[in-house]
């Protein structure tokens, strides 16, 4: 028995004899310091579940009554001190028999496992972390923008593929295949060879925008991709090489953005050099017909057809300038449609009206086969008539001397068809495609004696897509000829009383009412020549460069018209016109804007200075003597 004292009392764990009630007969010291009992007294003889959580009883319980019948007893569980601090332990509760083999006690050891149990819990933290940061590196990985796979071996055998690499390479499952083998088709184009240097070297490898041709559909043609990729060597803890990591972006959609970049910076370059040949070309016979006028050497008829020369140039300058702003304006969204019920014969015949001049100067012939019914739409006639005449100017431009062209018109289920056809040069198929695209020109004649900045059919598709329709253009290659198809919604009209758009051209040959006139602008020479031709139709015309001196002057004389330039020194022409506005003996006068601007936010903001009229350099004489015919008529209904 001391032994077994001994024995009791030197166990580090806490050591408790039990009665078979399941009280407390005896606690080691050690025991006693575990459990931060400070005197055996205040447990002796009370129940050992008292020592015990409420949650724990089940468990020692059982291990109780497993001891109370011959067996080994044992749980873990926790429990605090009495102190409260928390352990948990593990515990082991056996019999205790009198020599007749009666059991008449029991022995239990119960030992701190609380640094034991935390571990646990800190492995099994550590290992949630663990597993999560695996899955979030696999989301990483298969969600990646970039392509990654993982090879492994001398055969680089796919192990790991993410969902962009899979996307590569047509979303076939490579993995468990040697690259060889799941990719066939790459065979050839020195890739593979580019693994095995990598794999026998461990030297990485870096490859920008390479092509590599790819079957990305089955059954399909290989496809040309870019990629930019990086082949880089795994080696295991002993440096041993033992796959490749293969990481990078397909660079398809960039490259074929940036050729299309550069397509079209080529084309914008090209269209500039054309404009400025094509502004240049009329400035020459401008520039010699201004020396011979200055020699004053020419007779009448010289005269008159140098004038011509001057007008006609002026004219062809007008209508490229016309043309960037028709584009500009139409691109921009700026353009506001008159849309009025329009018969198409009658824009048909104006646009033919328009575009005779270098149809018959081509000698070309024009059938027009215009259909019997009446064909109405719902439009802008001014665009119309702009729209069929750019494409009869395109034809005439585009068709030898001599050639036929023809001009369709007919109804298909709701739309009305304007169909003009020519046999002409033709085009490509490459050209079809881009036909209506803006700079797009191809070089459809050995020369460029027609002219133009290419920009009609541009227009033209712009427009026609304005009034809810499309156009189109076929041929059946060069010197085929081409057709052009303009597809608009038909009008029906809701009522009787709708009527279509037919306005008379205004007669300019009515007899001009003489009217006092001045003109306003710091360009000496432009301010003559226009006084110049005003003065021929009657009209008695002051000039003045600056606004100070005009303000007095119109002050002094009351003009009945004053045409003002814009962009004046010191006072420009819009505070001009509200000056004018604000003095009595001015009030009433027409103001007219003469500028070079004439987008429509300029035409607002002229009419809000107080300007009647607003026309744009050069001047079109015709509408300005319309325009003066219109208030000398009024003058002269007012007396």
């Amino acid at each position: 028995m001391i032994l077994d004292a001994q024995l009791f009392e030197s166990s580090p764990d806490c050591v408790k004899i039990l009665s078979a009630q399941g009280t407390i007969t005896a606690m080691n010291y050690n025991g006693q310091c575990v459990m931060e009992i400070d005197d055996f007294k205040t447990v002796a003889d009370k129940p050992w579940a008292d020592l015990w959580p409420q949650q724990s009883h089940a468990e020692l319980e059982q291990a109780f009554a497993s001891a109370l019948r011959g067996k080994v007893g044992r749980f873990n569980a926790f429990c605090p001190t009495a102190k409260g601090t928390p352990k948990w332990w593990d515990v082991i509760v056996t019999p205790v028999r009198s020599p007749d083999g009666q059991i008449e006690s029991l022995f239990s050891v119960s030992r701190d496992v609380t640094a034991m149990h935390q571990a646990a819990i800190e492995r099994e933290r550590l290992l949630r972390e663990l597993q999560a940061a695996n899955e979030r590196i696999t989301d990483i990985f298969r969600q990646a923008p970039a392509f990654i796979c993982v090879l492994r071996g001398p055969e680089h055998v796919f192990e790991m593929t993410n969902e962009c690499y899979l996307q590569l390479v047509g979303n076939r499952d490579p993995v468990g295949l040697p690259i060889r083998q799941a990719l066939p088709e790459v065979e050839g184009q020195g890739f593979f060879e580019l693994l095995d240097q990598v794999f026998l070297t461990g030297e990485s490898f870096k490859g920008t925008a390479l092509p590599v041709l790819l079957q990305r559909t089955p059954h399909m043609a290989l496809e040309k991709r870019f990629v930019d990729f990086i082949y880089m060597a795994l080696k295991d803890a002993e440096g041993v090489i033992t796959g490749i990591l293969v990481h990078g972006f397909d660079q398809t959609e960039r490259k074929m953005a940036e050729e299309k970049l550069r397509e079209a910076s080529q084309r914008k370059d090209d269209f500039l050099a054309m404009l400025a040949h094509e502004l240049r070309n009329p400035l020459a016979p401008i520039g010699a017909a201004a020396k011979l006028l200055q020699l004053g050497r020419l007779d009448h008829a010289q005269v008159k057809k140098t004038s011509e020369i001057i007008e006609r140039q002026i004219g062809h300058m007008t209508h490229l300038i016309d043309d960037l702003l028709d584009v500009s304006r139409v691109t921009r969204g700026l353009v506001e449609l008159e849309l009025l019920p329009i018969e198409v014969r009658h824009a048909v015949m104006e646009a033919v009206e328009q575009a005779n001049p270098i149809i018959h100067s081509r000698q070309h012939q024009l059938v027009l086969q215009l259909t019997s019914d009446t064909s109405v739409v719902m439009g802008d006639k001014k665009r119309l008539v702009q729209v069929i005449a750019n494409i009869l100017n395109n034809a005439a431009k585009y068709t030898p001397e001599g050639g036929l062209i023809e001009l369709k018109t007919s109804m298909q289920n709701d739309f009305v068809i304007i169909e003009i056809s020519d046999n002409g040069i033709g085009m490509a198929p490459a050209l079809v495609t881009r036909a209506f695209d803006l700079f797009e020109q191809a070089e459809r004649t050995s020369d460029r004696s027609s002219g133009g900045l290419g920009l009609g059919l541009a227009l033209v598709k712009s427009l026609v897509e304005l009034h809810d329709g499309t156009a189109s253009c076929a041929s059946d290659g060069l010197g085929k000829g081409s057709r052009f198809t303009v597809r608009l919604p038909a009008f029906v009209a809701e009522s009787e009383d709708a009527t279509c758009e037919n306005v008379d051209a205004t007669d300019l040959a009515a007899e001009t009412t003489p009217l006092r006139i001045l003109i306003v602008d710091d360009n000496a020479d432009a301010a003559a020549v226009l006084a110049m031709l005003l003065e021929t139709s009657g009209h008695e015309v002051r000039i003045e460069h600056n606004s100070s001196t005009a303000i007095e002057r119109a002050k002094l004389e009351a003009p009945q018209v004053c045409l003002l330039d814009i962009g004046l020194p010191e006072i420009d022409g819009y505070e001009l016109a509200q000056r004018l506005r604000a003095q009595p003996e001015t009030s009433n006068v027409v103001l007219i804007a003469v500028t070079g601007y004439g987008q429509d936010s300029d035409r607002a903001r002229s009419a809000a200075a107080g300007f009647d009229h607003h026309l744009v350099k050069p001047v079109d004489i015709l509408k300005l003597e319309s325009i003066l015919v219109d208030v000398g008529e009024a003058i002269s209904v007012g007396r």
